[in-house]
């Protein structure tokens, strides 16, 4: 039996590209970082149904390899293991050509769908680089324009003033107001004559 898939597992598993157990395997798809769920071939039925709704809910690929429970499980340190979850896409892409290599029936489709997944993330990671080369060489900075420079803007001309004539006429001093002019025959026309007799003053002194 052709074990280079195996040896792979080995690898990612080092490398902290693999997780290992039902329940691991899970929150990882359930995360969406899973790309490839591996189960066993004499995982039971319940485990396989499992399996394929943690692909449905990672939106990643699963399979069921040529390989035992125990053989996983010496694989990768464990007494027996009914399934792993790869997070490396490139892993996951070379494993799957390893099984394609040994059954093209049942794997090419799987390695096929693999590598475009792995060339779309490569050039997701080329853009990233990309972008970040961009913003460090100052490419995005706006550069200043040649010849005459820029003038300044205009401030908005200011609204004309209103000028309100007030309506409060001030009073005139005392010395500009116009004096009145009484001739002695008007002066004391409305004044009552005084009658000497009784109670006068003279009278009573003389």
């Amino acid at each position: 039996m052709n074990r280079a898939a195996l040896n792979l597992l080995g690898i990612a598993l080092r490398g902290g590209n693999l997780t290992v157990g039902e329940e691991p395997v899970e929150a990882v798809a359930r995360s969406r970082d899973a790309r490839l769920l591996i189960l066993a071939s004499d995982a039971a039925d319940n485990t396989r149904r499992r399996v394929a709704h943690f692909a449905d809910a990672g939106q990643c690929i699963w399979v069921r390899v040529p390989y035992t429970k125990a053989e996983l499980g010496q694989t990768l340190g464990r007494s027996a293991v009914a399934v792993c979850a790869v997070t490396d896409i490139g892993l996951a892409a070379a494993i799957a050509h390893k099984l394609a290599e040994e059954d093209p029936v049942r794997f090419d489709e799987t390695a096929a769908r693999l590598d475009l997944k792995a060339q779309r993330a490569a050039e997701r990671r080329q853009e990233q680089r990309n972008h970040e080369k961009n913003v460090r060489t100052g490419k995005y900075k706006k550069k200043p324009t040649e010849g005459k420079a820029e003038e300044a803007p205009k401030a908005p001309a200011a609204a004309p003033v209103k000028t309100v004539k007030s309506t409060v006429r001030s009073r005139p001093s005392k010395a500009n107001r116009p004096q009145a002019k009484h001739s002695s025959a008007s002066r004391f026309a409305n004044s009552r004559p005084v009658k000497k007799g009784k109670g006068s003053y003279k009278k009573a002194r003389g």
